[in-house]
């Protein structure tokens, strides 16, 4: 793939509220932890390691509240990240409270806020003008009017022949929304890059192989994230390749929130850069590698 034109995502930008608690939690009374507020989302994520992982022109559509919507554009337009953000004056800013357990571990309560508005007036084909690729964050797919946003963006780049790529975001959204009607709505991707509960999800398959040659049936090029275990790569119903992770040592481990978002940009960077799917898939696990080192799901700002 050659390396010009834009990568254009369009997804969610989100306030994370990060709690990294080393007790378990305790029901009824305080159990003591390190609270930060930082910039997220899935969508946000993962242009901004796209950015970080060199790819020169990223671009980002999404929706947010105007209690935060100055903060969330100098954030990614310090990421490296041009936004493209719409501001609504009636809904707030999308808010993920994660918890972080000692292991590194997150569980997300999440409050969809101005994500789930963006709709197809805040999309226009004009947006596809310079754009090489397209990327749709799931979460935008699992409520309207942002899922016919997303259906309407992801039309346009089909007759534009501009090639997309979806991340499934969440497999209990996924359960919720149902596995057939999520793989309707994005019918006509290119690339669909699911972790392995999502995967298991989308087929119903007994383990994520099984699910990656599933999945490589109805889209071409299926990537499968496997956290410690790397990454599977699957074309036309067969696994082409298992991808080593990147080795972390636990001490460096602080917090998993982004990992995955980290190898979706770290992934569509080195694609557009001219990468085969599997040189692809190892960028990808070195960008995830690097993300459970911080704390949250943005690159460091240095």
């Amino acid at each position: 793939m050659s390396r010009d034109g834009a990568l254009l995502v369009v997804g969610d930008v989100v306030t994370d509220v990060i709690a990294r608690h080393r007790t378990p939690l305790a029901p009824a009374t305080d159990t003591a932890a390190v609270i930060r507020t930082l910039p997220g989302g899935a969508g946000a994520n993962a242009a901004c390691w796209a950015a970080r992982s060199g790819h020169p022109d990223v671009r980002l559509l999404g929706r947010v509240g105007t209690d935060a919507a100055d903060w969330h554009e100098r954030a990614l337009t310090g990421a490296g990240v041009r936004p493209l953000l719409v501001p609504d004056p009636r809904v707030p800013t999308a808010t993920v409270i994660a918890l972080v357990d000692a292991a590194a571990e997150r569980t997300f309560l999440t409050d969809g806020g101005a994500v789930l508005r963006l709709c197809p007036a805040d999309w226009s084909a004009g947006l596809l003008d310079g754009v090489a690729a397209l990327h749709l964050s799931g979460y935008l797919f699992f409520a309207e009017p942002s899922g016919a946003a997303a259906r309407l963006a992801l039309r346009d780049a089909r007759a534009a022949g501009t090639p997309v790529s979806v991340d499934p975001a969440s497999a209990g959204f996924l359960a919720e929304l149902g596995p057939e009607r999520f793989l309707a709505a994005v019918e006509g991707a290119s690339v669909l890059l699911p972790n392995a509960d999502e995967a298991r999800e989308l087929t119903g398959a007994p383990d994520p192989e099984a699910a990656a040659r599933e999945l490589s049936r109805r889209v071409p090029l299926v990537v499968v994230t496997l956290g410690a275990a790397g990454a599977l790569v699957a074309e036309g119903g067969a696994v082409t390749a298992r991808v080593a992770a990147v080795p972390v040592a636990p001490e460096r481990r602080v917090d998993s929130t982004g990992a995955g978002d980290a190898f979706t940009g770290g992934f569509l960077a080195a694609r557009r850069a001219g990468a085969d799917p599997v040189a692809a898939a190892r960028a990808g696990c070195a960008a995830g590698a690097r993300a459970v080192t911080v704390v949250g799901g943005r690159p460091p700002s240095v």
